[in-house]
């Protein structure tokens, strides 16, 4: 598990590596990761958009951006938490995820969370260095 606190959000993340939705032999792996958004500030906050960078074991990176995740904006209030599963395929054996939520307070203030760094690891890779 990795695990970010930033202005009182903490984000924690699960990644695992989907054998059955993978291709090896036609380098294509995939992954899932689990994202639980904790509220432990004293402010309700909204959820509006998500930055991605998703980099592979070749260096090649890809940046995703859009509003909300898995289709909500969702609002947490204080003391409650918001969590959601999504993938990311690539074309190497691993690589690593990082990125940033942006979060509104019902006063309209906009700051950033920091989604932590982490590593998309799979059985098929030769040598690790995450």
């Amino acid at each position: 598990m990795y695990e970010r606190v930033t202005k009182g959000i903490r984000v924690s993340v699960r990644p695992s590596f989907l054998e059955d939705q993978s291709d090896p032999d036609d380098h294509h792996f995939v992954w899932a990761y689990t994202i639980r958004i904790d509220n432990i500030s004293n402010k309700s906050v909204c959820l509006r958009a998500r930055h991605w960078q998703i980099t592979d074991a070749a260096g090649r990176m890809e940046e995703v951006t859009g509003e909300g995740v898995v289709g909500e904006q969702p609002v947490i209030e204080p003391g409650e938490a918001f969590e959601y599963t999504s993938g990311a395929p690539l074309s190497t054996p691993s690589g690593l995820m990082a990125g940033s939520y942006q979060m509104e307070t019902l006063a309209g203030d906009s700051f950033d969370v920091e989604i932590p760094v982490f590593s998309l690891d799979s059985p098929h890779e030769t040598g690790s260095v995450h």
